[in-house]
């Protein structure tokens, strides 16, 4: 079965997009986003789209040839190196970010991703770069191993988890997606544990691939790559990289905008008052329709918003 992405058949709305504008995908994965978008531009549109992981652009390049895509591999944490390369500074007219993993990563068992696949516990959105979960779970102290479950998975059984999978470490070393489930269920010991092991598969899966600081290191610096009304649009599968985006928006917006217009402002206020930079057009959930062809895209949240 092939899950689409989320959102799909709205991104024409979201993105406002024009036919002959400028647009990057950032996230480009199994490729829908990015030929979405292809579909609603002209022979002078223009699309640059991004992953990280070597087998999605790889994926691409053998579904898409055209000549108005520009498919790059690299992360977009590294994005204003690009936007000055192509000269594009103020000229991009939609950004989207999809956060989740593409359905290629999760159902390939050998890249260690899913609890639900037994494979070599890797969980690099580049294999070719950095370490391996399993080289780093195996030397790394309990506090280190609960620091990283209880950030980033949240997970009110971080305590009793970490200290098994150490206790693991010292006698065996862990190998495989179905070694850490293992010691989940045994740390859960109970018929939920399907929640724990989404939550501290999740929290490797962000540390080892250092995601929310990526995503925190670009996303202040997008308001310089998009032109007049262009938009930007994220969609985030946890809390915490929606909280980033939230906290992006609010500081950017024009949520007070209005209100210090309409008073008089005194010497200091206007010293320390920057006027916003973008508007806020809203928060959306996908549709039931979309969660019944697509389950994984049920705790999706798409956030939008338009450069002034």
């Amino acid at each position: 079965m092939k899950y689409k992405s989320a959102f799909l058949n709205d991104i024409n709305e979201f993105l406002n997009i024009k036919k002959d504008g400028i647009y990057i995908d950032c996230t480009f994965g199994t490729c829908y986003h990015s030929l979405k978008i292809l579909s609603y531009l002209n022979k002078n549109g223009k699309l640059y789209s991004f992953d990280c992981d070597p087998y999605s652009i790889k994926y691409g390049k053998k579904l898409i040839i055209d000549n108005r895509i520009r498919l790059i591999n690299d992360n977009f944490s590294n994005l204003e190196y690009y936007i000055n390369y192509f000269k594009l500074y103020e000229k991009v007219n939609g950004i989207i970010f999809d956060l989740g993993l593409s359905s290629i990563q999760l159902d390939n068992a050998d890249r260690g991703f899913s609890f639900l696949k037994d494979g070599p516990l890797d969980m690099r959105m580049n294999p070719n770069l950095g370490f391996s979960l399993k080289d780093w779970i195996n030397n790394a102290k309990e506090k280190d191993i609960y620091n990283v479950i209880k950030k980033y998975g949240q997970d009110y059984n971080s305590k009793r988890i970490s200290k098994n999978i150490f206790l693991y470490c010292k006698k065996k070393k862990i190998s495989t997606t179905y070694d850490l489930s293992k010691i989940i269920k045994y740390s859960i010991k109970s018929y939920k544990d399907y929640k724990s092991k989404a939550r501290v598969f999740q929290s490797f899966r962000i540390f080892i691939n250092n995601e929310l600081y990526n995503l925190k290191s670009i996303l202040y610096k997008l308001c310089n790559f998009l032109s007049k009304k262009g938009r930007l649009v994220v969609i985030s599968f946890n809390s915490l990289e929606d909280k980033i985006v939230k906290k992006f928006i609010k500081e950017n917006s024009d949520s007070n905008y209005n209100l210090l217009n309409d008073i008089p402002l005194t010497l200091s206020q206007i010293n320390t008052f920057n006027p916003p930079k973008l508007i806020n057009l809203g928060k959306f959930k996908p549709s039931r329709k979309e969660i019944f062809y697509n389950s994984r895209i049920r705790s999706a949240i798409l956030r939008v918003v338009e450069k002034i």
